[in-house]
């Protein structure tokens, strides 16, 4: 399997995930576009199994999502301040990773087979869709865990308010 190292932006915490992620999720939630300062966060899943920290220990915020009502936690530099993973009650066998903290944030492929768009009630005006990507209005899931049905463009969409 392929390593691919990152961390934050003072090099205090450094951590490696083996191979490609099992899937790439752009969130356009309010809680991600607050915790970037972006219009989403681009957030790589991987199972704890092939995430380790080799460098530093995290300080955790925990917070309980308003979409969701689980909990979540942001793992990041005390020193810093970089945001490096999430620990996510709804799936807690995986991490979530900021995206742009590896140190090569392009090495990962976007493809239509492993990434999805959530959130999208929430996106802002002029966020373009991937087409042929499932996208949701919001979570892939109900609060109750039922499934929701995927939204998909069959050309690149632009959100429009």
């Amino acid at each position: 399997m392929s390593k691919h190292q990152g961390g934050c932006l003072c090099g205090g915490i450094r951590y490696e995930t083996d191979g490609p992620p099992d899937r790439v999720v752009f969130c356009h939630c309010r809680f991600c576009q607050r915790a970037t300062g972006t219009a989403y966060l681009v957030e790589t899943m991987f199972p704890r199994t092939r995430f380790r920290l080799t460098k530093g220990q995290p300080a955790q915020y925990a917070l309980s999502s308003t979409g969701s009502g689980k909990q979540v936690v942001i793992n990041f530099c005390a020193t810093c301040g970089t945001k490096l993973y999430l620990d996510l009650e709804r799936v807690p066998n995986d991490v979530g990773l900021y995206s742009g903290t590896y140190d090569n944030p392009d090495w990962f492929e976007r493809t239509a087979a492993n990434s999805k768009h959530i959130f999208l009630d929430f996106a802002q005006r002029g966020t373009l869709i991937h087409a042929g990507m499932n996208a949701f209005h919001e979570h892939i899931n109900t609060r109750e865990g039922s499934p929701t049905t995927p939204i998909v463009f069959d050309q690149p969409h632009e959100v429009r308010r």
